[in-house]
């Protein structure tokens, strides 16, 4: 397989920084550099946050579904945030610790699930009986 160059670091803080809240700008980027999908930014200290990631944490649904449906790579932060009770539950199931792990940010799963609203009601009260409960 032939070695790809590396993505500009500068799109891939932007597209980052957008998937915050900026949907408009996410669907521009991604259709200028599909690769941005699933590039993670590194914010230091190990804090690394992918688009998804971001709007994850920041309860951006619209962002979030739109990268899902384009091949984005869920993770628990963004299946808890999305109320995907099921998603959230097999991972636990597998990996209990990720109960705890910090997402980007350092911003929990709890306050992930948190922000998706009435749809992640289940996955809220799937956390806090497992003993999430900051």
């Amino acid at each position: 397989m032939a070695k790809k160059p590396a993505l500009a670091p500068e799109m891939v803080q932007e597209f980052v920084n957008e998937a915050h809240g900026n949907f408009g700008r996410v669907k521009e980027l991604l259709a200028q550099e599909p690769a941005l999908l699933n590039a993670a930014w590194d914010w230091g200290g190990g804090d690394w946050e992918t688009g998804l990631g971001a709007a994850a944490h920041m309860g951006k649904k619209d962002i979030a579904l739109y990268l899902l449906a384009h091949g984005a790579r869920i993770d628990i932060f963004a299946a808890a945030m999305l109320g995907r009770l099921e998603i959230v539950r097999a991972i636990l199931s597998e990996q209990p610790e990720a109960l705890r792990a910090p997402g980007p940010h350092g911003i929990s799963l709890l306050s992930h699930a948190r922000k998706g609203g009435k749809a992640a009601a289940a996955v809220v009260a799937l956390l806090q009986e497992l003993g999430d409960s900051p």
